[in-house]
């Protein structure tokens, strides 16, 4: 077991997550109505899904859903870039859609720039540049 096949975020809103992600970002999906009962969005090497938050955690557990609190959970979700501009152009892209920077992009420690931002829901993410990151064909990092 060595892979990570989707990763699920759970949404309040499908819509809104929906137009953020698709509309705001330019996450490529097959959706094309608005409020779709689950939506798959096609990334290098992992598919990437929004489903309910509500129907999720009845999928879980139906007789005691886990409770979803807002707020940092410990996970955060990473988009890593080719160039350091990037880093600026996408901070810009989640402003325009309606995310929340945490962290504007600025230099870290071992030579790299990134930066924070949340969506709708308070996921977490960081838009990263190394200097020495390397990409394959399908534009996944090789470390």
């Amino acid at each position: 077991m060595n892979k990570i096949t989707c990763v699920c975020l759970g949404v309040r809103d499908m819509a809104k997550a929906l137009h953020f992600y698709r509309d705001g970002l330019g996450y490529k999906t097959d959706c094309k109505e608005d409020n779709p009962a689950v939506c798959f969005f096609d990334t290098p090497g992992t598919k990437f899904e929004l489903y309910p938050l509500d129907l999720l955690a009845q999928d879980i557990d139906p007789q005691n859903p886990p409770v979803s609190n807002p707020g940092f959970s410990g996970v955060t979700l990473a988009y890593n870039v080719e160039t350091k501009e990037e880093i600026d152009q996408v901070i810009e892209l989640v402003r325009k859609a309606g995310g929340t920077i945490l962290k504007e992009p600025q230099p870290v420690f071992w030579g790299g720039v990134h930066a924070y931002f949340s969506d709708l829901d308070g996921y977490v993410w960081e838009v990263v540049w190394g200097p020495n990151f390397q990409y394959d064909q399908q534009g996944l990092l090789k470390f």
